[in-house]
């Protein structure tokens, strides 16, 4: 087994609303990143946010791409 090298540590917070959350990542603790619904993925459960937010979806592919 290798050396771990890293730890994130992250909480997520529910919001009201349908899909919204917040994240916090000890590392960041002044930086709140918003999540939520927009675009296809709101049609898709027929939801219309107050406000669009990227999807946790979003962040995912922006990782793997990145």
């Amino acid at each position: 087994m290798g050396e771990v090298i890293h730890v994130t540590k992250a909480r997520v917070v529910k919001e009201p609303g349908r899909g919204m959350k917040t994240a916090y990542l000890d590392a960041f603790p002044n930086d709140a990143i918003p999540y939520g619904i927009h675009g296809g993925i709101s049609k898709f459960y027929k939801a219309e946010p107050e406000v669009e937010r990227p999807a946790t979806l979003d962040h995912l592919v922006a990782a793997v791409a990145g």
